[in-house]
């Protein structure tokens, strides 16, 4: 095998030089073809086989997305708990009660300041995952965790429902980081022919904490006057078993060897993880690519490059499409969705559970479609879906008491509608960013990406309860129309990655023929050469 990778190398050496010295052929003419050598040359292995080792990094690393999950759904089931217990702290101090607009506008910034909190993570998940590794990164994320859930569950002793709000903020930084250095890790640790069924494993451990999330928050289990601080404080648990499993996990070849220039730790990274020796191609093929990318690319240098903003405009829509289909709303109130709807407390609780179960089940379902069906197909599919049933939930809402059963009608309406989300926009903007850019644009346009991801679920968490109370039953109206842009956005825009090299997407950015010599950057073109 090495003297095969020798022969090949010999053969991209004489290639370049018989490209470089073509005449009439511009330099980044030439720098094209050479990437197309080295595309040939140098292919990962497609292996579709999981390793002990890759298994455990795969779970300590979804733990941080369960995290996520968790703490997006853990304050659902208790908000009337906690909502009694501030309006009692206020009284204990004050000697009167809130009024109803100012704990309706408590309540959203209670819920919102996760996503709050989710901004400032997300906008510094590249530089956390440069500075201290993708699997590193994790592991000093453990403490912002561990002393979130220490606040949120200490808050009730202490009387004072501002440590609850502290704590979510802080829990958002935590899972904001998480929602960058999760996809980035398992995308960088996993072969092509596993990468888009790995990528979506990021999603099902973030709706499975949703779905743990809702069923402790059960009456008969945490969700009492007596243990709601019990469920919020449970969010220290996903960190102490991060603590235990991810030191004996391996940090990212890729890192390790293009950011850190280690080729001896990035080797031996990769012999545990494909348990085999036979990792040669590998490591030439991210040495070709660190000969074109040798600079990791600041967030300015990425906003100014003109070759990437087509695909960095995709990636924000991507995010935008996810976080205003209005799926947050469903997330943080629907236990009062389906109580408007006429369900009793209880009975909304339960049905809550559903809209995880069925999360759950659905994202299952996509593991295996991710690289059969592809992203695109998946996307448009369930955006499409999704407008449909906006509308439907609306038209029932609005006419359940001139029809009885339109009631049912909209709440099993509400189940589809989430259905359809875990069909693809659940997933794929999280999985699309590590296709859409090489190894040194990642960090940077990663950041960008979940920064608009959380800043647009701030947005939607904060107004969907007074829209709620603003235009009551067409409160998904809004949403209807913007599902409605972006299933259009998506259908005219969008590519298809499912299968494709880096540098095969690359090679759809470059038609304006600008490059990054324009930055001083020393890059002539922009893409990969690793697979998809």
């Amino acid at each position: 095998m090495y003297k095969s990778t020798e022969r090949a190398g010999a053969q991209y050496t004489k290639m370049a030089a018989e490209q470089h010295g073509n005449e009439g052929q511009t330099e980044k003419q030439s720098t094209d073809q050479i990437q197309v050598a080295v595309d040939k040359l140098y292919k990962p292995p497609s292996s579709k086989h999981v390793t002990g080792r890759l298994l455990l990094a795969i779970v300590g690393a979804t733990m941080g997305s369960f995290q996520f999950g968790y703490n997006l759904g853990v304050i659902n089931a208790p908000e009337k708990l906690i909502k009694e217990f501030m309006n009692a702290t206020t009284h204990a101090r004050t000697g009167s009660d809130l009024h109803d607009a100012a704990q309706t506008n408590l309540w959203a910034l209670t819920v919102a300041i996760y996503s709050a909190g989710g901004c400032l993570g997300g906008v510094s998940a590249g530089w956390w995952a440069t500075r201290f590794g993708r699997r590193g990164g994790c592991i000093m994320n453990l403490l912002i965790g561990v002393l979130a859930s220490v606040l949120m569950f200490a808050s009730k002793r202490a009387e004072s429902y501002e440590m609850i709000i502290i704590g979510r903020f802080i829990i958002g930084i935590h899972c904001g980081l998480y929602t960058g250095l999760v996809p980035l890790y398992l995308s960088e640790l996993s072969t092509p022919g596993i990468r888009g069924a790995v990528g979506v494993l990021h999603q099902l451990a973030v709706v499975t904490g949703l779905l743990v999330s809702q069923v402790l928050g059960f009456p008969v289990i945490l969700g009492t006057r007596a243990s709601w601080d019990f469920l919020l404080g449970l969010a220290i648990v996903p960190c102490l078993v991060q603590g235990v499993i991810l030191p004996f996990c391996p940090e990212s070849h890729r890192f390790l060897l293009l950011t850190r220039g280690d080729e001896a730790a990035s080797r031996k990274a990769l012999l545990q993880l494909r348990g085999s020796s036979d990792v040669e191609d590998e490591i030439q093929e991210m040495k070709a690519e660190s000969d074109i990318c040798e600079n990791q690319m600041s967030i300015v240098e990425l906003l100014r490059l003109p070759s990437l903003r087509q695909p960095l405009i995709i990636g924000i829509v991507m995010q935008l499409s996810q976080q205003f289909s209005g799926i947050n709303g469903v997330f943080f109130y629907s236990t009062s969705l389906f109580e408007d709807a006429g369900q009793s407390e209880q009975t909304a609780k339960y049905t809550t559970s559903a809209v995880g179960g069925t999360m759950v089940l659905m994202t299952l379902v996509t593991v295996p479609l991710m690289d059969r069906a592809g992203r695109r197909t998946l996307h448009l599919a369930g955006l499409a879906g999704m407008m449909g049933i906006s509308a439907g939930v609306t038209f029932t809402l609005a006419f359940r008491s001139e029809v009885g059963w339109f009631v049912e009608a909209s709440i099993a309406l509400t189940l589809l509608y989430v259905l359809f989300f875990a069909l693809g926009p659940g997933s794929i903007p999280w999985l699309i960013i590590s296709e859409l850019f090489a190894h040194d644009a990642r960090p940077a346009a990663l950041s960008v990406c979940v920064l608009v991801n959380w800043a647009s679920s701030f947005v939607v968490s904060y107004l969907f309860p007074l829209l709620q109370s603003g235009i009551k039953d067409f409160v998904f109206l809004p949403f209807t129309v913007l599902l409605a842009l972006f299933v259009t956005f998506t259908f005219l825009k969008v590519p298809e990655t499912k299968g494709k090299t880096y540098e095969e997407i690359a090679a759809l950015w470059r038609s304006d023929k600008s490059s990054t010599e324009e930055l001083g950057l020393g890059k002539e073109n922009y893409g990969a050469t690793t697979k998809a």
